[in-house]
């Protein structure tokens, strides 16, 4: 980071030229603010010539008038150095968080940009300021009578090297600090999306518990860094008040020595009026805003993989093939509270790389649980889960899976931005259209004026919202997709052509949760999800050797032109209509009971999503 900043102030030079120039103004200023007051009362006030006392004064009001052009000047050339800085994290952070589908991204933009902005002009300021005005009081008490310099010199140097000291130390708990700050957010992030879904499993207390050890986390984390904060006041008693007390206390000696009267109180006037204050800005400045600018650059300027340069860690590539499964779950037990049943209980699962899996069963009975295990958004009670021999949850999934919800989103942007979202660098154009033809996205490209048409979201339609987010999962680097009800607003021909280019894709693996049969059909291989009678294997095996198979088959029905539908009625044991059929309007979204028989949640209002939901 050190070579980076470096490289960042050599390229703009004639910035800090243009800097250096416009603060020698201030320096002049400081100077005069000690000696003019001295001479006033020697040569003017003391000797009887008040004139030329006032000629003093007006000299030193002159000064002033001066390095306020001079600072006002200043405020130009620092916003010349400080918004390229700027613009290169905030591009820095964006391409990060697109290619990582980072929860924190938003935060880090909108928060910790700004941070290390600020903070870097106020170092810029508070440091130059400091260094030109303590040469400017330097010079003067030394014009003054060496011996000024002899009393206020050494406690100032003694303040700074303590200072100095205790920077590294403040910028590890500054860092802590801000470590269990993003933990916090990402918590909330995750938890307060999904509030409905807590309330409904009972899940507030495990929920509150994971959420208070996290402020307590951050609470640690202030008081540490609050306790060091100590060293800060130290060395500004030390190297700014001391001096006074010096000062005062070694009047009688300093006038006796020759030390003039005016003299003295020039010297009080520097340690008062120029270098207490210009210390105190840096300590507190540089002690808080120097080590927060320092982690924040830190954690800004390393990419997906933790590097602060270039290139991509081995981690974040997709691994090549090997024996070892691209997804394996043993004994995985999940449930949404500590009291509720378990959504999923002792599953064991294994898929080798190229394998195409249809998720099928009644609705609610975790068939997006399963999805968002394996994606790492949901932790299991009990088992493990495995994506290509990794930890589904581990810091190295980024590049692993990428789940594709029901509801799509889509950002402002061009239609290539939006496809591009999850790959480090622009997809070139030849690839992106292949992915589009493949995927079925060539219609609403040519009908949007190509890759480079600018996309409003709201004009989209849900299922053109889906091919966008398709077409983006299909050019990402992830070898295991996870489809999540992803085609559920496109028709059967649509449908299938997506699924079709997703388990055609090299070393790709597909997991589909179906809401049509003819995705089963489709499928090497279909696991039932049932409460009781969960089961594995081909369609025609299951036909055979599942009943609750064979009930969902049979009440998939066939409708003219060419689409399957779910009917109402999926054998749920309340006797309830789980699933919406094609008469009920909506956007496929599910009609759900939460209370006895007969209250039925409309649809619109709860939305098979929440905390499960989103791309990464």
């Amino acid at each position: 980071m050190q070579r980076l900043g470096l490289r960042f102030l050599r390229a703009r030079w004639r910035v800090l030229v243009r800097l250096a120039c416009w603060s020698v103004l201030e320096t002049g200023q400081t100077f005069l603010t000690g000696y003019a007051p001295a001479r006033a009362l020697d040569e003017g006030f003391l000797a009887g010539r008040p004139a030329t006392g006032l000629c003093w004064l007006g000299i030193a009001g002159l000064g002033v008038v001066v390095g306020a052009y001079g600072t006002a000047r200043v405020y130009a050339a620092v916003a010349a150095l400080v918004e390229p800085l700027r613009d290169r994290l905030v591009a820095r952070v964006v391409a990060r968080g697109v290619r990582e589908g980072d929860g924190g991204a938003l935060s880090g933009l909108t928060q910790q940009v700004e941070i290390a902005r600020d903070t870097f002009a106020g170092l810029v300021m508070m440091s130059r300021s400091f260094l030109f005005t303590s040469v400017g009081a330097l010079v003067g008490l030394l014009s003054l009578d060496p011996l000024l310099l002899l009393v206020v010199a050494p406690p100032l140097i003694a303040g700074l090297g303590l200072f100095a000291a205790s920077l590294r130390l403040l910028a590890r708990r500054q860092e802590a600090f801000l470590r269990a700050d993003e933990a916090l957010a990402a918590d909330l992030g995750t938890v307060c999306p999904g509030l409905r879904d807590i309330t409904a499993t009972g899940a507030e207390q495990q929920i509150a518990a994971a959420t208070g050890a996290r402020i307590d986390a951050e609470l640690r984390a202030a008081r540490s860094l609050a306790r060091w904060g100590v060293l800060r006041v130290a060395a500004l008693a030390i190297g700014g008040q001391l001096p006074i007390v010096l000062l005062l206390a070694t009047a009688p000696w300093l006038l006796a020595h020759g030390v003039t009267t005016g003299a003295l109180v020039g010297a009080l006037a520097y340690v008062t009026q120029s270098l207490l204050p210009a210390l105190r800005n840096l300590v507190h400045g540089l002690g808080t805003g120097g080590s927060r600018l320092a982690v924040v650059l830190r954690r800004l300027l390393r990419d997906g993989s933790g590097q602060q340069d270039h290139g991509t860690d081995e981690r974040d590539r997709p691994p090549s093939p090997a024996p070892a499964p691209a997804l394996s779950l043993s004994r995985v037990t999940f449930a949404y509270g500590p009291h509720s049943a378990p959504v999923i209980e002792d599953l064991d699962l294994s898929l080798q790389t190229g394998a195409h899996l249809a998720v099928v069963g009644p609705s609610g009975i975790g068939k997006s649980t399963l999805t968002a295990l394996v994606a790492g958004l949901l932790e299991p009670r009990h088992g493990t889960i495995r994506v290509y021999g990794r930890p589904a949850n581990g810091p190295d999934r980024a590049g692993l899976r990428v789940l594709i919800p029901q509801e799509a989103y889509v950002v402002t942007g061009t239609l290539a931005e939006n496809l591009g979202l999850l790959r480090p660098d622009p997809v070139p154009e030849a690839e992106l259209l292949a992915a589009a033809e493949a995927v079925g996205l060539t219609p609403l490209l040519e009908a949007l004026g190509g890759p480079s048409a600018r996309v409003d979201p709201t004009a989209l339609s849900a299922g053109e919202r889906q091919l966008v987010a398709l077409t983006r999962a299909f050019l990402s680097s992830a070898p295991l997709a996870l489809l999540d009800e992803a085609t559920c607003h496109l028709d059967a021909t649509a449908e299938a052509r997506a699924e079709r280019a997703f388990a055609a894709r090299p070393g790709g693996t597909l997991v589909v949760v179906a809401h049509r049969i003819s995705s089963a059909r489709r499928a090497d291989r279909v696991l039932v999800l049932d409460c009781r009678h969960t089961a594995y294997g081909t369609h025609e095996e299951l036909l055979d050797r599942s009943a609750p198979y064979r009930d969902l088959v049979g009440d998939w029905t066939p409708v003219p032109g060419g689409r399957s539908e779910p009917a109402l009625a999926l054998r749920d044991t309340d006797g309830l209509d789980a699933v919406a059929g094609p008469g009920l309007t909506g956007d496929g979204r599910h009609v759900v009971a939460h209370g006895p028989a007969g209250q039925v949640q409309a649809p619109g209002d709860l939305r098979d999503r929440g905390a499960l939901g989103g791309e990464g």
